[in-house]
């Protein structure tokens, strides 16, 4: 019995997700790009590129912060922080949408699926700053 749990287990890890693995559509990118225009550029810059009172959201500073952690952490932080005048005051539909145009400015590529909106479901997608070697 607990080698069946343990070989589950393992081919659980195998089978997880990451950015590199097209977990948005370009579709979404754009919708999240419209709400990143009203409600997040005035702090964190047209360009993602940051502010006097908001960090990047691009770049190399930002991808290091993240790496190796999971797009469900960083949703979890978009829901619980943001926007900082009210924090969750946007849907989650919404808050997948700017992950997504965030995701698109950092050449993370777009797939056929849209990002997922529930927090669970995006831990299992990993946020990998370098491409992973294909098998």
């Amino acid at each position: 019995m607990a080698s069946s749990f343990c070989l589950l287990r393992a081919q659980e890890a195998s089978e997880t997700r990451s950015v590199w693995d097209g977990v948005y559509t370009e579709e979404q990118a754009k919708r999240g790009e419209e709400v990143y225009r009203k409600e997040c550029a005035a702090c964190h810059g047209d360009m993602l590129t940051g502010g006097e009172s908001a960090p990047p959201l691009t770049g190399g500073a930002f991808q290091a912060n993240w790496n190796g952690l999971t797009l469900g952490d960083l949703f979890d932080r978009i829901r619980k922080t943001m926007p900082l005048s009210k924090p969750g005051r946007l849907t989650r539909q919404q808050d997948a949408e700017v992950l997504a145009f965030m995701l698109s400015i950092n050449k993370f590529p777009a797939g056929k699926t849209e990002l997922y909106r529930q927090s669970e479901m995006l831990k299992e997608i990993r946020f990998e700053t370098k491409k992973p070697a294909k098998n």
